[in-house]
């Protein structure tokens, strides 16, 4: 039997996995590896660090996650075949806790259609699979792909199969986020309850939120029994995403008089989290979003406001310090020095080399001096545009325009392309466009297809720095990139180039299929 202990509440973080599949979000190695210490940091369980089998960046992805972690157990996935497990353990075995999670469908529809498999041919790989990875590893992790969209008896009958062959945690997905909080927790009520073994391992919840439902699910599966839970920084994921890990760890912790469970998230830690996450993989958090979002602790309504100045408690169910996500603060300008700059990174949760920091605290004074006042966001958007993307094959160099009403408007555009610079002159149906051509013309992607361009301003005032967003699209793969200055222009190379520099790292993946 599986020791466990019934208040305990497993964050099992597929950021790096599932979070990774979503339009846009390809990582780099050292990207994850950033993500996997602050999953560390934040206290998650288990780290699903890729997909072992999908390409050899995600197998080294997996393997090097596997080897810095020290109380994480890192996960790879794997399907229901000799070569998919067999590839997990060879980038897992020199973890210090390995979990090999395989997976394959359960649903009627997903059976015939995708798989083309008999219902016993399914049992019959879930008893192969389960036990080829329990043979390698003693953490084995099962999956049930479509499973509320499966038939009952079938779905016990393989879960009984399943504990039968080796796995000591059971996963129930909500694949296509088509549960209600009260169906999703009655299957897990159901499975647990006829199930004869069900007691031999850890039911998991895994949620999709195509209907906003995903965090809901997932608490009400708690109460019905899961002492794990699958989720991803921000919510990222495919389609609409999945249950966010910060969501439910602060809903367990506030609302512990009805769900009296613990979980290991340090929650000072969430908000350091939400900003790697955004800011590798240029998926902006929306301001109203719970815990994270610019907004969550502000109050504009005159009412509110009044409250708030009495005592907190009256609009706040949390403290903006419990998840780490203090007010903006004007604390730095150009007349900040080295010192106060590096305790405000550590604030911020960057640790940086001594020549990263040399290069940061650089574009800081750079920026200050440009700037009449430098906020947290500012230095949010400087490092993560700069620091996190310094191994890039490709970076820009110089950024020279010309524009007026007068066109065609004209660009010249320096890039570093492997080290070596390389110069364009261009013009364009305004300063973008001509920008953009210039790159196009100096690293050729015919088939590429912008499919966004967007501008927001980091901070407020006419010297805000600009934050862009780019959309590139190829062959079926799309890949964001940002990048962000005081020169709108400036950002919009180098969020182009950013996505361009994803689209080389997406090219090497393949299209696999993939559980939750």
């Amino acid at each position: 039997m599986t020791s466990i202990d019934k208040n305990r509440i497993r964050i099992f973080d597929t950021t790096l996995r599932d979070g990774e599949q979503s339009p846009g979000c390809s990582m780099n190695l050292e990207e994850k590896l950033k993500v996997a210490a602050q999953l560390e940091a934040l206290g998650v369980d288990i780290i699903e660090a890729g997909f072992a089998i999908a390409s050899e960046g995600d197998f080294e992805a997996v393997q090097a996650v596997a080897n810095i972690c020290d109380k994480a157990i890192v996960a790879s996935l794997a399907r229901a075949g000799a070569a998919d497990i067999e590839r997990a353990w060879a980038a897992l075995k020199g973890a210090r806790n390995p979990r090999i999670h395989t997976f394959i469908a359960t649903s009627p529809l997903h059976m015939k259609v995708k798989l083309n498999k008999s219902p016993e041919e399914v049992l019959e790989a879930i008893r192969f699979s389960v036990g080829l990875a329990r043979n390698l590893c003693p953490d084995v992790e099962w999956s049930a792909e479509d499973a509320t969209r499966s038939d009952p008896d079938f779905l016990c009958r393989a879960v009984e199969v399943a504990i039968r062959s080796g796995a000591t945690t059971i996963n129930l997905p909500d694949t296509v986020g088509y549960a209600t909080p009260e169906t999703y927790g009655a299957m897990f009520r159901d499975v647990i309850t006829r199930v004869p073994n069900a007691d031999q391992a850890i039911f998991s919840t895994h949620c999709h939120n195509d209907l906003g439902l995903a965090v809901a699910n997932t608490l009400s599966a708690i109460m019905a029994g899961a002492r794990q839970v699958e989720a991803t920084v921000n919510g990222i994921g495919e389609r609409a995403g999945n249950a966010a890990v910060e969501e439910i760890a602060m809903a367990l912790k506030v609302r512990h008089d009805v769900m009296p469970y613990q979980t290991g998230i340090v929650s000072t830690e969430i908000t350091r989290a939400s900003r790697l996450v955004s800011g590798v993989t240029g998926m902006q958090v929306q301001a109203n979003k719970a815990i994270v979002g610019a907004n969550a602790f502000a109050h504009e309504s005159g009412i509110h406001q009044d409250g708030m100045l009495k005592d907190s408690s009256t609009y706040e169910i949390m403290t903006p310090d419990s998840v780490g996500q203090g007010a903006t603060n004007l604390v730095l300008g150009k007349h900040s020095g080295r010192a106060a700059f590096r305790s405000k990174l550590a604030e911020m949760g960057y640790d940086l080399s001594d020549n990263e920091f040399g290069d940061a605290f650089k574009r800081f004074k750079d920026l200050a001096d440009a700037k009449k006042q430098v906020f947290d966001e500012d230095i949010v958007a400087l490092v993560d545009d700069e620091v996190l993307r310094g191994h890039d094959r490709i970076q820009v160099v110089e950024v020279e325009v010309y524009c007026g009403s007068n066109g065609p408007q004209r660009a010249i555009l320096t890039l570093s392309i492997d080290g070596e610079e390389v110069t364009a002159a261009t013009r364009g149906n305004g300063p973008v466009d001509a920008l953009f051509n210039a790159i196009r013309k100096l690293v050729p992607h015919d088939d590429a297809v912008l499919n966004l361009y967007q501008v927001h301003a980091v901070t407020a005032g006419t010297d805000a720095q600009a934050e862009v967003s780019v959309v590139l699209a190829e062959n079926g793969r799309s890949v964001r990139g940002t990048g962000a200055h005081t020169d709108t222009l400036v950002a919009s190379a180098r969020a182009y180039v950013n996505a361009l520099n994803k689209l080389m790292v997406k090219r090497g993946k393949s299209a696999l299929s993939a559980a939750g």
